[in-house]
């Protein structure tokens, strides 16, 4: 299992960018949440088979049609503590 915590820049608030990640993330098997964060970026944890989790981040890249990503941080992070992949409140 390999999980990733990511910070994605760009035009991602606004344009679906988080309920686009909820339907690749699961549809992938994934496990993890996403969520806005007040700075304008958006927050991803990613946790999976290191095969989905890669085609994921490569996808999350280019995002939904309406998004703009300009760069993705991404670290090394913990699995989550619970199932799934959810949409999480702003933080």
């Amino acid at each position: 299992m390999k999980a990733r915590l990511l910070r994605i820049t760009g035009r991602v608030q606004g344009v679906g960018y988080r309920d686009w990640l909820v339907r690749e993330a699961t549809a992938a098997g994934l496990e993890g949440w996403v969520r806005n964060r007040t700075d304008g970026t958006v927050e991803a944890l990613l946790s999976g088979e290191e095969s989905a989790v890669g085609s994921i981040l490569l996808a999350a890249r280019r995002g939904p049609a309406a998004a703009r990503v300009d760069r993705i941080e991404e670290t090394f992070a913990p699995p989550p503590d619970e199932p799934g992949f959810h949409r999480r409140p702003t933080a």
